[in-house]
């Protein structure tokens, strides 16, 4: 079925200008931290930013000169075969256990798998029900 495993995502706001991207690359590059997941969207005069990264406390050192408000928040990624239906377990079981996904994004561009990033109401019931 699906691998699932507990991740942490760091989010903050930066304002929206061009460069911005690149700058929070760049610093975390510079750090040695992997970016594993990247979400960004223009909001106005602000950028959103939400990263997976393999070394939070790492991540959070190197975008301190970025910004100082960076959130850290838990969330799960399930990998699921790159085939029409099969996200649609994953999604039938949270629902059957009560779990309420806050947020989600995912990704299956390339390969034979696709890794899709959960925000949950309650990610150790969602664990136990994804791994059933």
């Amino acid at each position: 079925m699906a691998k699932v495993k507990s991740v942490k995502l760091l989010s903050f706001t930066l304002p929206n200008k061009m460069g911005q991207l690149a700058a929070v690359a760049e610093a975390l590059g510079a750090a040695d931290v992997n970016i594993t997941a990247l979400r960004a969207v223009e909001t106005g005069s602000n950028a959103e930013f939400t990263l997976g990264v393999k070394n939070p406390k790492k991540a959070l050192k190197a975008l301190a000169p970025l910004t100082a408000d960076v959130k850290e928040t838990d969330a799960l990624c399930v990998e699921v075969p790159n085939k029409p239906g099969r996200f649609v377990k994953v999604a039938r079981k949270l629902a059957a256990a009560g779990v309420n996904v806050q947020s989600s994004w995912s990704t299956a561009f390339t390969g034979r798998t696709a890794s899709c990033l959960l925000v949950t109401s309650d990610d150790k019931k969602a664990l136990a029900a994804l791994k059933k």
